[in-house]
């Protein structure tokens, strides 16, 4: 097939190039416009242009694909469109420019988790399992027909980072044989239950505070859902402290601390927090203007004690 590939970020690069491997031809990719970053304000390439360069394919960026796109698309020709984390909402007269349409690789079992942090979101929700679906996009949010689906365990300790990388390798593989069905004639839609629908937003640079009324077992999640990005976060003293791994600690103090209290802080036993239901222990961390650390390695070079007050 010929075929139109639209994505931006990493969790987008082993479909692409699972289909340039293929015997299926990527006539073009299309991709977010690049990005100024830091002080200096470079400009930035996405992992998927970086690579549909680095192939010699050609590469299109709209501002919006609605309105500067649709004739320049359909000039190409494409049997088929597929689309994996590409970041515009697509019109039907784009959904319809190919015979086949738009196919999207997604990051859950939908209809749970439609939206832009399905990854993230399972994670922080404490969800056991998860998957890609491949899906017939319609200009509704993720609603299109199912057209097949892999599911796969989220471990107990994995963050979304790790479970990121692992379903885009899953939906990569899941994406060509997809492609063979759909060429073959075989694929079989399934339309969504919307009785059974969840929506997620985009996960904020905010959303990742922590708040110590919660369970241990929720923060515990939090932390995994928010690693790499945005890491979950709370203060000390008004500086800001930043959580990349911690665990649940089952044993229990004889203790009339308040939530986001420090119970326990030395070097050989590292840093028990107080939560709403349960004690956290705090695995590595990293303060304001400093690195990330072991919690031992943090407690011995640091001034915190038992009965600071975590907010």
């Amino acid at each position: 097939m010929k075929i139109v590939f639209l994505g931006t970020p990493s969790f987008a690069v082993p479909s692409l190039n699972a289909l340039i491997a293929s015997r299926h031809e990527v006539l073009a990719v299309v991709c977010q416009p690049d990005k100024k970053v830091g002080r200096e304000q470079k400009v930035v390439f996405s992992p998927v242009k970086e690579l549909a360069l680095k192939k010699g394919i050609k590469v299109l960026q709209y501002e919006k694909i609605r309105r500067d796109g649709v004739e320049e698309l359909r000039s190409l020709g494409a049997d088929l469109m597929v689309s994996c984390a590409y970041g515009q909402i697509l019109s039907q007269e784009i959904i319809d420019i190919a015979p086949h349409g738009i196919i999207n690789v997604h990051g859950s079992l939908l209809p749970k988790y439609r939206g832009a942090a399905p990854i993230q979101q399972a994670v922080i929700d404490g969800e056991t399992e998860t998957g890609i679906t491949i899906m017939q996009t319609d200009v509704g949010i993720d609603s299109g027909d199912i057209l097949s689906v892999v599911k796969t365990p989220i471990y107990e300790k994995e963050t979304a980072g790790e479970l990121f990388d692992r379903l885009s390798l899953l939906g990569a593989d899941l994406l060509l044989e997809t492609i063979d069905k759909i060429e073959n004639g075989t694929i079989k839609p399934v339309k969504q239950d919307e009785n059974k629908a969840t929506h997620v937003s985009m996960i904020k640079k905010q959303d990742g505070l922590i708040d110590w009324n919660n369970t241990a077992t929720q923060i515990f999640n939090k932390v995994r859902g928010m690693n790499p990005w945005p890491v979950a976060f709370t203060y000390i003293n008004g500086k800001l402290l930043k959580f990349f791994d911690c665990e649940v600690f089952g044993c229990n103090f004889e203790d009339n601390a308040v939530c986001g209290e420090i119970v326990k802080c030395d070097y050989n036993f590292g840093i028990i927090v107080k939560c709403g239901k349960g004690y956290l222990k705090l695995n590595r961390l990293q303060e304001e203007g400093g690195k990330q650390l072991s919690a031992n390695d943090f407690v011995s070079g640091r001034k915190l004690s038992v009965g600071s007050i975590l907010q």
